[in-house]
């Protein structure tokens, strides 16, 4: 099954751009209360995710929290400490259900890089748990169709 049928488009989500400062990331962290959010260029092209951990140890790094000096800090010069790979749209599911087992969601890119959604962990699982409904085996915590 191709995973456009699983994509949350990129007009439904909440990202930042790379020319964006740690400010302008951390209001929009709290706003939306998301711990991580895809980083795109000015080019529209998925650069990576920033998670709250990546401007922590920003922060750390500077030496000081000072909420006047990250308005200077730009995205792009915050150290990511995790890599969210993109899969292509054209992708099958199969080929994320691996990306999925370590972050909380799989950004899909288009063959140009351009980021055009992602697909949740969420929508990985219920996928995977239709499959074995599917094949008429049990699913943990649910009763067997033969009882």
């Amino acid at each position: 099954m191709n995973i456009a049928f699983f994509l949350l488009p990129k007009n439904e989500l909440v990202f930042v751009y790379d020319h964006w400062t740690m400010r302008q990331a951390m209001e929009k962290m709290e706003y939306h209360r998301y711990t991580t959010f895809p980083i795109l260029n000015k080019e529209g092209k998925y650069v990576g995710s920033l998670s709250e951990g990546d401007l922590l140890w920003k922060l750390k790094s500077m030496g000081r929290v000072d909420f006047n000096e990250i308005q200077g800090v730009m995205l792009k010069d915050v150290p990511l400490h995790r890599s969210y790979e993109p899969v292509l749209v054209s992708s099958e599911m199969e080929e994320i259900i691996n990306s999925s087992l370590n972050q909380n969601f799989v950004p899909v890119t288009d063959d140009s890089g351009v980021f055009i959604g992602l697909i949740r962990r969420r929508e990985i699982i219920d996928y995977l748990a239709g499959s074995f409904k599917e094949r008429d085996l049990s699913v943990p915590g649910e009763q067997s169709k033969t009882t």
